[in-house]
């Protein structure tokens, strides 16, 4: 891999260029390092409002119509819906794992089956997320299983 590195203008906005021959696993990982490197994802917790780095999140869930954030010991809610988040980070680590969860799958630990064709995702924080059987295809090809 050859890396170039140009100064630009400073009337010239800063951009990237990635030049591939496909759009293979690592591609999509340099791709999902460079947009969530300056994203933050703004929380809200004890009526103060925290911004949240993505690569601290472990998963999204909603109840009762509200969206939470999990991370390793804090829970955040956010003012987003859960299709907003999905789409947001299309093409990331985050994986759809059920209709009301979204999961960081650098977070997870282990997966183990469960109950109807379902997937048990046991986090690097303990907790257990069940992966919905319509989900786990899409799971286990992603994750070349």
């Amino acid at each position: 891999m050859k890396i170039i590195i140009e100064d630009c203008r400073a009337d010239e906005e800063e951009s990237i260029t990635i030049r591939s021959k496909g759009m293979d696993e690592a591609t999509l990982q340099l791709i999902y390092a460079l947009k969530t490197k300056s994203q933050r994802i703004v929380g809200i917790s004890n009526n103060k409002t925290v911004m949240v780095n993505p690569k601290d999140i472990y998963y999204f869930e909603t109840v009762d119509n509200r969206v939470y954030i999990y991370c390793k010991e804090n829970v955040y809610e956010i003012r987003k819906k859960l299709y907003e988040i999905e789409e947001e980070f299309k093409n990331t680590e985050f994986y759809r794992a059920s209709k009301s969860v979204i999961i960081n799958l650098n977070k997870i630990k282990s997966l183990s089956p469960a109950f109807n064709g379902r997937l048990e995702a046991l986090l690097y924080n303990g907790e257990k997320v069940i992966i919905s059987r319509q989900f786990v295809p899409a799971l286990k090809q992603k994750l070349m299983l």
